[in-house]
């Protein structure tokens, strides 16, 4: 989620054909992939809507040849993304617990007791912050979404509601609210102003104290032909790389790196101010080689993305016409902003899913963006029976399934669009 504001509710008038890096200001001459046109993928619609013109925005990912950020121009605010958000992290049980084991690990590495300070920046509705408070240990949610921050607050946990950046840090720090811990899992992504949000993280960094940022690996954005993942919300995608260069710009080091499996496949960096002292894990200089032999330390790497995409979306579309014309029903799994893009960019509507459903019950009653497919609650597959169910948020299909199996007692199957599309058997385990 996005922290950091923008000056400019309409960034319309000063798009070019080739915008500047958001990070280092050099002009962006490469492209990785255009997904075509696409409307915001939370801007989710009610049925009274449907008739109504709807907003569409390009999709065309650029990569700096200097800094190497892969990155989208800025068409959408924050403030409109974010007026009315529809994302509940603790709605995935297993973004919890991945939270949870988070918290556990901070403590224990860091030592942190109820001395310390913690500042969550993207706090969402408090699934993170809830497990440090229930060890005691002083916490602040930044969340600029209303009706999420809301939640967070109603279950005690303390929250500010506004984006983030060096104006809000500059007034955190006048008032002694500098943290010993700061968090920022996937936010980074979604921030439009990098150096603002850096710098206000450096703002309210204690001398020893540690940053982390989570974010999906750009690698395997690659790698893995994880197309989808690229939407408004999200401004910039990195690699080590790339965020070793931003955060030497601000006074900020590096000193350790995990891999994650979340969102498929993901890093946590750990920070800290340039000179802190403390050993510089051999983790940092082992994925900067493996990335640079991977290619992505210059732009070929990025550049070819765009032949795989295409080749993604039409072995999808092969595949669900083939069991269409075999008379299948297919509904979808989940309505999450990497669903949108995959459904707009390959134009599967409610000619292909009959319905998509959502543990959200926000989400409940409205349709998906651009494609229209009705969103209903999770108990309408029961009801429904369909041969085929599309898992959208692909990264979470261990949990669907597990979640889901019984629905092979009727011979339903799941489908996985990304790296490449593959069937689950439910009633098989699950690789």
């Amino acid at each position: 989620m996005n922290f950091q504001a923008s000056h400019s509710l309409d960034p319309s008038p000063s798009l070019s054909l080739r915008p500047p890096c958001r990070l280092c200001g050099r002009t962006l001459k490469h492209t990785v992939v255009d997904l075509g046109m696409s409307p915001p993928c939370e801007s989710f619609r009610q049925e009274s809507e449907l008739g109504l013109m709807e907003a569409y925005y390009p999709l065309h990912v650029r990569v700096c040849e200097e800094c190497l950020l892969v990155q989208l121009e800025e068409y959408v605010s924050p403030e409109s993304i974010f007026e009315e958000y529809a994302y509940f992290s603790s709605y995935s049980t297993s973004w919890v617990a991945h939270a949870e084991r988070y918290c556990e690990k901070m403590i224990d590495r860091f030592g942190l007791d109820a001395r310390s300070f913690v500042v969550e920046l993207a706090s969402n509705d408090g699934y993170l912050l809830q497990h440090f408070v229930a060890r005691g240990i002083p916490v602040l949610g930044i969340e600029p979404a209303i009706n999420v921050a809301e939640v967070a607050i109603s279950r005690s946990i303390p929250t500010k509601i506004a984006f983030f950046g060096k104006r809000l840090a500059g007034d955190m720090a006048a008032v002694g609210q500098t943290a010993d811990l700061i968090v920022a899992n996937n936010v980074l992504a979604q921030v439009p102003d990098i150096n603002d949000f850096l710098g206000g993280m450096k703002q309210i960094l204690k001398p020893q104290g540690v940053i982390t940022l989570e974010f999906p690996h750009v690698a395997t954005l690659i790698a893995q032909n994880q197309f989808d993942t690229i939407y408004h919300e999200h401004f910039s995608y990195f690699s080590l790389f790339t965020v070793q260069v931003a955060a030497r710009m601000h006074g900020l080091e590096i000193f350790d790196v995990e891999e994650l499996p979340t969102h498929g496949g993901s890093l946590r960096v750990y920070l800290g101010h340039a000179g802190r002292s403390g050993v510089i894990s051999a983790n940092v200089a082992a994925l900067l080689q493996r990335e640079q032999l991977a290619g992505l330390h210059g732009v070929a790497a990025y550049t070819s993305f765009a032949d795989r995409a295409r080749q993604a979306k039409r072995n999808l579309l092969y595949f669900l016409i083939s069991v269409k014309e075999r008379g299948a029903r297919i509904c979808g799994y989940g309505a999450p902003g990497k669903g949108n893009t995959l459904l707009n960019y390959c134009g599967i509507g409610t000619d292909f899913l009959d319905f998509t459903v959502d543990r959200n019950p926000y989400k409940h009653g409205r349709f998906t963006p651009g494609m229209h497919i009705p969103i209903l609650p999770v108990e309408a597959i029961d009801r429904h029976r369909p041969d085929y169910i599309l898992i959208l948020p692909w990264n979470l299909k261990a949990e669907i399934v597990d979640q889901m199996r019984y629905v092979g007692e009727w011979g339903a199957k799941f489908i996985v669009p990304i790296p490449e599309v593959s069937v689950i058997d439910p009633l098989e385990d699950l690789s």
